[in-house]
């Protein structure tokens, strides 16, 4: 198949249904089994010896359409579609790690990442340590014989932390360690972590991908080698599986999601420039900001700073609650990459697994607001905030 730009990709994808009626849109295949010809060809393909899909937990072309129309937006040989954005981030640690294995994990993450990593996998005899991933002495500090994954995601959630991508896929070839990015805030357009020789990438589908609000999911990217062993273990054994519907409702949200990106972005940026003047907001956390430490990444290794901002405001935690209660437009709801601007309070919500010294250490502030920009005029988003000052 020809490869086309991004923004083509996101429209086109994948050359794989010739439909007989010649429909534009791939039809949905919502079906839970299929029917084979004769028993020779069901026995054929639970063998492997043939081609064809069998039942939807092992496989359905509208999920398979979405998977390689993601392998392609990542530069990667293949994909796989989970339930879940949580479900592909167990996917991308269960199948590969086991009792006595290590993992790096950033310090900072998102909240039920970090519960996973920190509460579940030691229950299976996986030693975890949580490491700065902007400080590579303490990488190489945390290296165990061990230790077999090294896992984060950039930027990061909810403080906007950017990572080297080049540094971390370099370290992770050094020393023989599974690299996997949660490629999330960023999405396939605005950067390639495979482009700096990391393993693995995931994506919480939920988000830009799909844009919509309407389904939660993932993705996971990777070898073919990589996405069959996941295949086999958390899609086949776990069941960890998306439904064909939140398959072809991500199938169409991709469709627009270059306009969107740009207009996230655009927008996201005005208003961060916006909260950075103004005097009520002692620190805003936005890698688009030329007073923030990712900044320098934009061009290089993210082609964008995406969409999401937060931002400190000077004064009490109960400001900061008046803050969000005052908002009107913006909605007070956790997620990102919807249509609407949704505001939230990471220390009591999206993060809220964390102990109070973890946040510290994660460096998330008690009073740290996150907003996810969304596609309303900028003008009135930035008019809700102003109006929402006021209330403290």
């Amino acid at each position: 198949m020809k490869k086309y730009h991004d923004n083509t990709q996101c429209i086109h994808g994948p050359e794989h249904f010739n439909d007989p009626h010649g429909a534009l849109t791939a039809p949905l295949y919502q079906t839970s089994t299929f029917a084979f010809k004769d028993a020779a060809q069901g026995a054929a393909r639970f063998a492997g010896e043939e081609a064809g899909y069998i039942y939807t937990r092992l496989g359905n072309p509208t999920t398979r359409e979405l998977e390689q129309k993601l392998a392609q937006l990542e530069e990667m040989e293949d994909a796989a579609a989970t339930a879940t954005g949580m479900g592909a981030v167990s996917a991308s640690v269960l199948s590969f790690l086991q009792q006595g294995d290590h993992l790096i994990a950033s310090s900072a993450l998102y909240g039920c990442s970090f519960a996973l990593f920190a509460h579940m996998l030691p229950k299976f005899g996986i030693e975890v340590t949580f490491v700065d991933m902007t400080n590579e002495d303490e990488l190489k500090a945390a290296l165990k014989s061990n230790s077999k994954m090294l896992f984060a995601e950039t930027p990061i959630n909810p403080n906007m932390t950017v990572l080297d991508l080049k540094m971390l896929g370099n370290f992770a070839k050094q020393h023989q360690l599974i690299s996997v990015i949660d490629n999330t805030f960023m999405t396939p357009l605005l950067q390639k972590p495979k482009h700096f020789g990391i393993d693995i990438v995931i994506h919480s589908a939920t988000k830009y991908l799909n844009g919509h609000g309407d389904v939660v999911a993932g993705i996971v990217c990777a070898s073919k080698e990589h996405i069959e062993l996941i295949k086999l273990t958390v899609l086949k054994d776990i069941g960890a599986t998306i439904s064909p519907h939140d398959a072809w409702l991500i199938n169409r949200g991709l469709k627009t999601l270059a306009v969107r990106m740009a207009r996230h972005c655009e927008s996201a940026q005005q208003v961060a420039e916006f909260l950075e003047k103004h005097p009520k907001v002692s620190k805003v956390y936005y890698p688009g900001l030329a007073s923030h430490p990712g900044y320098k990444f934009l061009g290089e290794q993210m082609k964008g700073a995406g969409g999401v901002i937060a931002f400190e405001i000077a004064g009490s935690l109960q400001d900061g609650e008046t803050f969000i209660n005052a908002t009107e437009l913006c909605t007070l709801a956790v997620s990102l990459g919807d249509p609407e601007t949704l505001i939230q309070h990471p220390a009591s919500m999206t993060h809220s697994p964390y102990t109070p010294e973890e946040r510290q250490a994660a460096g998330i502030a008690d009073g740290l607001i996150r907003i996810s920009i969304g596609l309303e005029d900028v003008e009135d988003i930035i008019d809700d905030l102003e109006n929402a000052f006021k209330a403290i």
